[in-house]
């Protein structure tokens, strides 16, 4: 395992963060110690993905349906330990639950709406992405993961050597361009 301190190398960088995952499980599969590895994102954003409005009947709806599976498992869970034989009102406590737990979610929810005042009434889902995912490998088996990398193909791997800039494309000058200016006489 890996310790602080040691000296590790970049051995591949992707764009996504599934391009990475994919990468290591096939490093995995070829036997190498993936506990030397470590996915590094760069370029770190916040995005926020609205899915819709929240209303005060949207809140009361989410509120009903998270309090009455609440109360269906409290309704079982009183089912089962206030009775020492299967007993039939144990389906009963679990409807009792059910509709129990729905009319105090409901309420809940529309109270927890309300107390926002406004300020958020949307749903939204957040995530954190990075612009880059970086395979970083202990010094010691970089190179072998570098070769198992090659070998797979879907990353950019970075070779041992530093990369250098490549040379610039020589380029053949433009022709230059005759311009006339108007009432000038043709050259012959």
């Amino acid at each position: 395992m890996s310790t602080i301190g040691n000296a590790r190398r970049i051995v591949a960088v992707f764009d996504s963060y599934a391009d990475a995952q994919l990468a290591v499980d096939h490093l995995s599969d070829q036997g190498f110690p993936v506990e030397r590895v470590t996915i590094v994102g760069h370029g770190l954003r916040y995005i926020e993905q609205i899915v819709g409005r929240m209303t005060m009947g949207r809140a009361a709806l989410i509120g009903a349906a998270q309090g009455a599976a609440l109360g269906v498992l409290f309704g079982l869970l009183f089912g089962i330990v206030f009775t020492i034989s299967p007993n039939p009102a144990v389906p009963l406590l679990m409807l009792y639950g059910l509709a129990g737990g729905a009319v105090l979610g409901a309420g809940f929810g529309l109270v927890a709406h309300a107390l926002t005042g406004g300020r958020r009434d949307f749903n939204s889902v957040p995530s954190i992405q990075a612009e880059r995912y970086e395979l970083v490998v202990d010094e010691d088996v970089a190179d072998q993961a570098a070769e198992l990398l090659r070998a797979f193909d879907a990353a950019a791997v970075i070779s041992a050597a530093p990369a250098s800039p490549p040379p610039p494309s020589p380029t053949a000058p433009a022709p230059p361009t005759r311009v006339d200016s108007p009432g000038a006489s043709p050259v012959a």
